[in-house]
């Protein structure tokens, strides 16, 4: 016996619904692919960071404001995707980026200058401090708040409003 499979009818509320759907779906995945993947820290206290970052200045982690610590890559696509938002953010809060495995400072430079990216930048290029942080996937973000207490962490790409928000959620 042969079975007649009705076709849907799609009209924009259907379709609109299927999308919204859709988009929660991948919302739900991708929070719990960053969950799975988070690195298992030993402290949730920030560690003492004090570094020249690529631009020849000295960077020393603030002691009385929250800050975003964004590890990176030159060859990661979703680091690109993701660097206007990171960029954004600086703008208004304190943000360490840290380049990871990403080759030579010039190159490092290079791309920050063809994109028009001004955040702060250490070139990890040996891996060290992604290491200390246990960060295995990019990108990783890392958000502590004023008295450098790990308040969240996200593992991929994460909005710009979806960083602000967490920020405003520390105050």
């Amino acid at each position: 016996m042969i079975s007649r499979i009705k076709s849907k009818k799609w009209n924009w509320k259907s379709i609109f619904k299927e999308i919204l759907i859709a988009i929660v779906l991948m919302f739900i995945l991708s929070n719990i692919i960053s969950y799975l993947r988070k690195p298992d820290l030993t402290s949730s206290q920030l560690p003492k960071i004090e570094l020249q970052l690529l631009d020849g200045s000295k960077f020393t982690v603030p002691t009385d404001q929250p800050i975003l610590i964004h590890f990176w890559a030159l060859w990661c696509p979703t680091c690109k995707f993701e660097a206007p938002n990171i960029e954004a953010v600086s703008k208004k809060y304190e943000v360490l980026t840290i380049a990871v495995n990403s080759g030579s400072n010039v190159k490092v430079q290079a791309y920050m200058q063809e994109h028009n990216l001004s955040f702060k930048v250490f070139n990890d290029s040996e891996g060290t401090w992604a290491k200390q942080f246990k960060v295995e996937a990019y990108p990783t973000t890392f958000i502590y708040d004023a008295k450098g207490e790990l308040r969240f962490i996200e593992v991929g790409y994460t909005s710009t409003a979806g960083l602000l928000a967490r920020f405003e959620w520390i105050k």
